[in-house]
């Protein structure tokens, strides 16, 4: 037997933390090329001026070197341990892994924004360097240590889907199932991770580590398959496009940019199925270690984006959100653009709740919500001259039991990003308001638009305090009008019919 390799503690951990740090503001190439590849097919406008925010998004985080998305993820690591290695180390693999996500997300030039919650059902208290990651260990041959990292969103991690199929049903036909309920709170147009097999744990791994693999569907595609899976792929790929969802549901071709597939033997009695999709900020990357030191991932070239430099619409509506009237806001129609300057206040879902709880005991808030604009927001902390870090829309479908009181209290408009559901749609058009889109995974282009913050309510909530921005502007597309028109439903119903009338994906 050969002389054990030895892997030192602190390449482990500076390895991790370079991988992390690197992968918050580096898209892998493969999704930019095929991102690319989708704004120019891309026919929808709405859906094609979103991808050109996240195209632009993107090369700005890549040169500025800040965060992709205001949530920068739980953190996944996939550890494949040749046998002949040791670490050396007194601690264990996840609290030396640990160290290297802490080491990340607290560093002084790109502070990445803490998402983790201990005590999950009760106090859900931030571990303030999000931290715990999860860790997935197997041990195989060979002399090195091969590591997968990802950063992944919560937005798409909460559209996770899986079931326990009969050997019988149709995988195609669940998915599509799937998507209607999906919405676009998973940030369309990313990937879908599909595992098959296993047991119910095994077939989720599968699927999210499916998501490590390269984009190929483009090649796949012009070759053809040559397996089962490949062309399950397919047709996945095909029928998913096919809805019209497009990119963050504004109807158009791209909805997915790939399917992954992995698959283990299962039990004869069923047929475990397990869906993960990764968000536009689909964020991983892959390094090995060998005993020779950290290893350190290689900077792509910033001319391989796309020339793509997004610029607000000339046609957009400019609003003064100081002088916000309920005339102005029933003028706007669904699908209009505006671009938002002025004093907005954010929330979301700690504030929402400590709200509720607040007027049910009769208590004064903080701050008045009266002809405000409320923005569902969790910025990251800013650097150097920042009034505050990318700061993009959470989903604003976990804000929708809210809605009533915070209209209630006064609001105009509320902006946030995905569908909202059927009830919040019609207490919009009962109160004669709007909700508000703004585009996710165009974080760091949406930070750009706020010149000051600062917080006026719950400081104790960190990232999840009400702040009050001034905003010079900030773009954003009408999703649902005063009279109820929805965007969300009306654009992919209309792009679906198109799509399949003119046979536009061929």
């Amino acid at each position: 037997m050969s002389d054990m390799v030895v892997i030192a503690e602190d390449d482990l951990i500076e390895s991790v933390a370079d991988a992390l740090q690197y992968i918050s503001y580096y898209h892998p190439m493969d999704y930019i090329r095929a991102l690319g590849k989708a704004y120019e097919a891309e026919q929808g406008p709405a859906a094609k001026d979103a991808i050109a925010q996240i195209l632009t998004n993107s090369r700005m985080c890549a040169e500025g070197h800040r965060p992709l998305c205001q949530d920068t993820g739980i953190v996944n690591v996939f550890v494949k341990w040749g046998q002949n290695c040791r670490l050396a180390s007194k601690l264990s693999l996840q609290d030396v892994v640990d160290e290297g996500v802490r080491r990340a997300y607290t560093h002084p030039e790109n502070k990445l924004r803490a998402s983790i919650l201990a005590d999950p059902a009760f106090t859900r208290r931030n571990t303030r360097d999000n931290t715990p990651s999860v860790l997935s260990v197997e041990m195989v041959a060979g002399d090195t240590v091969s590591i997968d990292v990802a950063a992944k969103g919560g937005g798409s991690e909460n559209k996770s889907r899986f079931k326990m199929m009969n050997p019988s049903d149709n995988i195609v036909d669940w998915v599509l199932e799937q998507i209607p309920s999906m919405g676009a709170g998973w940030c369309p147009p990313g990937m879908l991770g599909i595992g098959i097999g296993g047991t119910a744990e095994h077939c989720m791994k599968l699927a999210k580590h499916s998501l490590m693999d390269p984009i190929d569907m483009g090649q796949l595609k012009a070759r053809g398959a040559q397996t089962d899976i490949e062309q399950l792929r397919i047709d996945i790929f095909d029928a998913v496009n096919a809805q019209g969802v497009g990119a963050q549901g504004l109807g158009g071709l791209s909805t997915v940019l790939d399917v992954k597939i992995h698959d283990a033997p299962c039990h004869a009695a069923g047929k475990p199925v397990a869906m993960i999709p990764n968000c536009a900020a689909t964020r991983h990357a892959h390094f090995i270690l060998d005993g020779s030191g950290p290893a350190y991932l290689e900077q792509p070239k910033l001319d391989e984006w796309p020339d793509v430099n997004w610029q607000p619409d000339a046609a957009a509506r400019r609003v003064d959100l100081d002088a916000l009237t309920a005339e102005e806001v029933a003028s706007w129609e669904h699908g209009d653009r505006l671009l938002l300057s002025g004093k907005m206040l954010t929330g979301r879902d700690a504030a929402h709740k400590r709200i509720h709880d607040m007027l049910a005991k009769g208590e004064e808030l903080p701050v008045s919500f009266k002809g405000r604009a409320i923005y569902y927001v969790g910025p990251v902390d800013p650097v150097m001259g920042e009034a505050v870090g990318p700061a993009g829309p959470t989903t604003a479908t976990r804000m929708d039991k809210f809605t009533e009181m915070m209209l209630d209290q006064g609001l105009l408009a509320m902006i946030g990003k995905a569908e909202r559901g059927a009830d919040a749609v019609d207490m919009i058009s009962r109160f004669k308001v709007s909700y508000l889109m703004a585009t996710g995974g165009a974080a760091y282009l949406v930070s750009r638009a706020i010149k000051e913050a600062k917080v006026v309510g719950f400081e104790d909530l960190g990232m999840e305090a009400i702040y009050e921005f001034t905003v010079e502007n900030m773009p954003v597309t009408v999703a649902v009008d005063s009279r109820g028109n929805n965007v969300h439903t009306l654009a992919p119903a209309l792009w679906k019919e198109k799509i399949a009338k003119e046979n536009l994906l061929g």
